[in-house]
């Protein structure tokens, strides 16, 4: 029989507790993030007509008010939580007008959004950080 010391014990229970730094609940990628190009920022919360759902739009863009102006246009839809990513939907990418499949995931407080056909290996993750509110100019038309 193996006998365990009192700081071994505390150690055990402290391992089985902790959650690795990349485990987030499915509620972490919820709010407002800025693209790594500062250009726009998104916004996620549950899908209007699908509440266990997750949507992304488009609620900030540099560009508001012109031509290249993307505000309201829905970037994500991912069905589900799994494990450590939203999963189960798409992604779409403005730039060039194409939805791919996606996952979402939140890592070390950041947003990452990996855009992929076919396997996820073969994809490529763009990452947002977490903003407290939109810039004040422009603004995006309701």
């Amino acid at each position: 029989m193996t006998t365990f010391t009192p700081l071994l014990r505390a150690a055990v229970v402290l391992a089985t507790l902790a959650q690795p730094a990349w485990a987030a609940g499915p509620d972490e990628a919820k709010g407002l993030w800025m693209g790594a190009d500062k250009d726009a920022v998104l916004e996620f919360k549950p899908c209007a007509d699908a509440p266990t759902a997750l949507c992304g739009h488009i609620v900030w863009d540099k560009d508001a008010g012109q031509a290249k102006d993307s505000c309201g246009v829905q970037i994500a839809r991912l069905e589900h939580d799994q494990n450590d990513a939203w999963r189960d939907g798409w992604v779409y990418d403005p730039r060039d007008g194409k939805k791919y499949k996606g996952a979402l995931r939140v890592k070390s407080g950041d947003l990452h959004i990996r855009a992929f056909l076919g396997t996820e290996i073969l994809g490529q993750t763009e990452q947002l950080q977490r903003v407290a509110a939109l810039p004040a100019t422009p603004v995006c038309k309701p």
